[in-house]
């Protein structure tokens, strides 16, 4: 021991060399450098976590805006007519469904002797009266298109109800027709006035249905309209004809119909997101306890021939 340390030592002061102290510096920055790591780790774990509960509340709010364009059914348009019940169900029911495959529709309501024509998009075209099938029946007969019109008593004079894909032709007249069902020789077709008697033309010109029923089973409609409208409208292209029933109910007929507002809430409730959205009503949601931050003086770099009736 020196005199001077003696000295030093004498007075109660220490005056010891840097060495002495490096062991202590290297588990200071030792665990300091644990610390950092640790409240890095912590960090980028609560980001995560913010990041999963924002991508579910956006999951939540686009399947609340999905279900809200489901809740909106397609509809017909039917410009200034006022069809009935039955027809608009037909009608909106295969535009939303998409029954109609895209192509030109018509639907026939037998019970007001009335046709209805639709673009492929729903708008209509045109509506007129029609004549039908001299019997009440919503069947036709077996081998019915086989006959002579001279065979085919009155009870078997029906138009049939139902979806058929139709398309223009001709009859064996050589007379253009829009076919609706070939096989039973059902076809759309210009009013006939060939037997004065049955005064077609003015059946047609009354406002009432009760004397529309004449025909052999075939759909008769006014000249013009059938130029100007069926023609045009099947013109080069297929289309579908629903013939509405008058006898069996709706369902029987198409049981694949459905109403398009009832469709659509249930499509919707199919739609609704998984998290129960927040009312005013719901109950108040326990606060998150927030950590406490303990400061630390630490810096941081981070680097698809018949004859006509």
């Amino acid at each position: 021991v020196t005199k001077a340390r003696q000295a030093n030592m004498q007075k109660g002061s220490c005056s010891c060399s840097n060495e002495a102290f490096r062991p202590g510096a290297k588990l200071l920055r030792a665990a300091a450098g644990r610390l950092v790591t640790l409240l890095g780790t912590g960090f980028c774990a609560g980001l995560l976590v913010f990041s999963l509960a924002y991508d579910a509340a956006a999951a939540s709010q686009d399947a609340a805006i999905g279900s809200a364009e489901v809740g909106h059914p397609k509809r017909a348009d039917y410009g200034r007519e006022k069809p009935s019940k039955a027809v608009r169900h037909i009608a909106d029911w295969a535009l939303d469904s998409g029954d109609h495959h895209g192509l030109p529709f018509a639907i026939i309501d037998k019970t007001a002797a009335k046709l209805y024509v639709f673009k492929p998009d729903g708008h209509l075209r045109g509506a007129a009266p029609v004549l039908l099938g001299l019997a009440r029946g919503d069947d036709s007969t077996p081998g019915i298109g086989d006959r002579e019109l001279s065979d085919m008593p009155p009870e078997v004079r029906t138009t049939p109800a139902g979806r058929f894909e139709a398309s223009l032709g001709r009859n064996a007249s050589g007379k253009d027709v829009l076919w609706v069902d070939y096989d039973t020789a059902i076809s759309m077709h210009r009013v006939i006035n060939s037997n004065p008697k049955e005064r077609r033309p003015h059946r047609l010109a009354t406002p009432t249905p009760l004397d529309n029923r004449i025909s052999y089973g075939c759909i008769n409609v006014p000249i013009k309209f059938f130029d100007d409208v069926i023609s045009t409208t099947f013109e080069g292209a297929n289309g579908i004809v629903y013939v509405l029933p008058e006898v069996y109910p709706m369902k029987r007929v198409f049981a694949e119909a459905y109403d398009v507002d009832d469709h659509a809430r249930t499509k919707v409730a199919g739609n609704l997101p998984a998290v129960p959205l927040v009312t005013a009503n719901a109950p108040p949601v326990a606060p998150v306890a927030t950590p406490t931050v303990v400061p630390v003086t630490l810096r941081v770099t981070a680097t698809g021939f018949a004859q006509s009736q």
